[in-house]
């Protein structure tokens, strides 16, 4: 009986450890590449219409991207706002061209080799 208890006891401290790892992960940052951009205009505005009839914006940015080895690649990405311009960017990336997620940096935060290629 008392083994039962021990037994429950863990299940519920590892089900509840579980949680608090799922709710602090973000994936979609997770083992991903990064890239530095610059916002340097307003992205492209895309409109469409919800079921219920809410209109939904959606800004796509194209623009060069820098790696932290200074390799440059276009990215083709979107957000959910229009972005500040003169803002840099950190970019989380898959698959080498699908932006996952990104952040919000200061230029002194860039490795040395992009804010070179940034110049």
């Amino acid at each position: 009986m008392k083994k039962t208890f021990i037994s429950i006891g863990a299940l519920f401290i590892l089900f509840v450890a579980g949680l608090c790892v799922l709710m602090t992960v973000d994936f979609n940052r997770l083992n991903k590449d990064t890239y530095y951009v610059h916002i340097t205009a307003d992205g492209e505005v895309e409109e469409f219409k919800a079921n219920d009839g809410q209109i939904i914006q959606t800004y796509w940015y194209e623009l060069p991207a820098f790696k932290e080895n200074g390799e440059e690649m276009m990215l083709k990405f979107s957000a959910q706002k229009n972005l500040r311009l003169d803002a840099y960017l950190k970019l989380y990336v898959k698959k080498e061209n699908e932006v996952t997620s990104y952040d919000e940096i200061q230029y002194d935060d860039m490795p040395a080799k992009v804010q070179a290629q940034m110049k």
